[in-house]
């Protein structure tokens, strides 16, 4: 694959879109700009894709050259499977963005989007052996629900393709050794939100390890018993207690935060 393989197509961008489709387009600004605010960029160089509806398996991803708080519900690329895009768009796309998430698009129908970062923390823990430790309640939602995949070198090769969907399997999150980390979800709420926590985790694991005292990990059983907690689905029947609405005012308080920032991501 070369990049002019994933070069621009001259023409005017489709204005025949479906309603459905533009609120995809607004979520998935909404994300970009909330990856931007939350500092976990890097420059111009990861991405986040999501799945458009229908059978073609046409998803959408970032422009490559505009910094994330930069992307608008607009000027989002829609690409095929092949990496081409499939209407008019004066942008290139990143051809390591390519590889990775159409990927892990064309292997799993519940991942509609998948988020990929290169954060200091992130890229941090994914260099130790051990990976992410259960340190803390936020490390534990991903309690043996991470996947890892070892590094092959920048992502441009297409054969690491097959790896890289067989070390994910059906965990919803996957450190990329010695890369980044990568998150999966049904929508870019669920997808965002997992990084979100994601990325914290190794946060507080590198803050917890940087002050040289003797580490607590819990029991196994009580590692499993909280993982079971975040993912488990809420039953009135249930004698525990939960809490099904949390991420969804939590996504409604950032869209609100982006509001009253910047709201040009619909645009």
């Amino acid at each position: 694959m070369t990049a002019t393989h994933l070069k621009a197509v001259p023409g005017t961008p489709a204005t025949s879109r479906s309603d459905e489709e533009w609120r995809l387009r607004r979520e998935l600004a909404a994300c970009y700009r909330l990856v931007a605010h939350f500092r976990m960029t890097d420059l111009i160089f990861t991405h986040i894709s999501l799945r458009v509806p229908g059978p073609e398996h046409h998803f959408l991803i970032n422009p490559y050259g505009l910094f994330f708080d930069e992307i608008t519900a607009s000027n989002l690329v829609k690409i095929g499977l092949d990496g081409r895009a499939v209407e008019p768009t004066p942008h290139m796309v990143n051809p390591a963005g390519f590889v990775i998430h159409s990927a892990i698009h064309g292997a799993r129908e519940d991942a509609q989007c998948v988020l990929h970062t290169h954060t200091k923390s992130g890229c941090a823990v994914a260099a130790q052996k051990d990976g992410l430790l259960p340190l803390n309640q936020m490390s534990m939602e991903f309690y043996g629900n991470t996947a890892y995949h070892d590094y092959e070198g920048i992502a441009l090769e297409m054969d690491e393709q097959k790896r890289l969907v067989a070390d994910l399997g059906t965990k919803p999150v996957m450190i990329l050794r010695n890369h980044g980390l990568l998150t999966v979800g049904k929508d870019p709420q669920q997808a965002f939100l997992r990084m979100y926590y994601l990325d914290k985790a190794c946060e507080i694991q590198l803050a917890a390890q940087s002050g040289g005292a003797m580490l607590v990990i819990p029991p196994k059983e009580v590692c499993e018993h909280t993982e079971r907690q975040f993912s488990a689905p809420y039953t009135p029947a249930s004698d525990t207690l939960g809490d099904p609405e949390g991420y969804n005012l939590a996504w409604s308080a950032m869209l609100r935060l982006l509001d009253r920032i910047d709201p040009s991501y619909k645009d």
